[in-house]
């Protein structure tokens, strides 16, 4: 097999890969990510086509080399750098709670990716509506392995994600057996048939962003603020009706353990322009209160 081609991104101090492309990842049995002893593997679909890049950390964590196969290799390989997070820009963010200085005191490597990719964090989060991450992961392993293809390269069982055509040729029982109701995927088909539409918001601001993702019916603040949180690395993209995510903000911060989401976005209006980077440091140092009521039930709609 010849050579893949290469890219090597110098990072700043501190930089952490496996933690910082983490959220791209779709439950630990995701066929679009890998990790396996220091490197992390992840395919992609791109406007060139499939790729496969394999990101390892050298030099104590300061240098990021990264191999692609596929015909979408060299486009994943120019825009390496914007995935690594090097177009974010944590020094303009400030603490205002003893938390969150020490988060980022803890996490000075943090960075938030930007795929330039919609469709590839839209439709897992469209999945992940109104149920359990377990049924949510399942289901996108389930469509990926049956209707994706082969990922190119070396990595024997993963897999690229299915293109937008193929999405919209989903039969609906296949859906049903996958365990997605008819809301998420009609969802997921109105998107993908208007998905270069949507494609232009991983260049748009984000208010504008926000409001092209949810011209789609069934696409809401929660959906899109989790899309582009990924796609476009937006600091202040913060999730806005989430079952625990007010809760945990809430009872880090103040103690209070049912904090809804207007209580939320009051403790963290010091940090707009940001929040969703506050959010993530909070969730990497903060606490969740204890369980008061059961846990939301799993469906199986496959036996239905």
């Amino acid at each position: 097999m010849p050579a893949a081609p290469a890219r090597t991104w110098t990072a700043p101090p501190y930089y952490d890969l496996r933690s910082n492309l983490r959220v791209l990842r779709r439950g630990p049995y995701d066929p679009c990510y890998r990790t396996e002893g220091g490197a992390v593997w992840r395919t992609t679909r791109t406007p060139e086509g499939p790729a496969t890049l394999r990101l390892t950390a050298q030099a104590a964590g300061t240098e990021v080399h990264a191999e692609a196969w596929g015909p979408g290799g060299e486009w994943a390989l120019d825009r390496l750098p914007a995935l690594l997070g090097a177009e974010d820009d944590p020094s303009v963010f400030t603490a205002h709670h003893r938390l969150t200085r020490e988060a980022h005191r803890r996490h000075p490597g943090l960075r938030l990716p930007r795929t330039g990719l919609v469709m590839e964090a839209l439709i897992p989060s469209v999945l992940e509506q109104k149920v359990t991450t377990h049924e949510a992961y399942r289901a996108w392993r389930l469509l990926v392995r049956r209707y994706g293809e082969r990922a190119p390269g070396p990595h024997d069982g993963m897999y690229v994600m299915p293109d937008s055509r193929t999405w919209c040729r989903i039969p609906s029982w296949e859906w049903h057996r996958a365990g997605v109701d008819n809301k998420r995927s009609a969802t997921v088909i109105r998107a993908a048939q208007r998905a270069a539409r949507l494609e232009e918001a991983s260049s748009m601001e984000l208010s504008a962003a926000m409001a092209r993702l949810q011209l789609i019916p069934g696409i809401g603040p929660w959906t899109a603020a989790e899309t582009l949180q990924r796609s476009n690395g937006a600091p202040d993209a913060l999730t806005v009706g989430d079952l625990h995510l007010p809760r945990i903000i809430g009872y880090s911060l103040t103690g209070a353990r049912d904090t809804d989401d207007d209580g939320m976005l009051e403790l963290l209006a010091p940090y707009e322009g940001q929040r969703h980077r506050a959010a993530r440091l909070i969730l990497m140092v903060g606490r969740a209160p204890a369980r008061r009521q059961p846990k939301f039930p799993i469906g199986d709609i496959a036996r239905l």
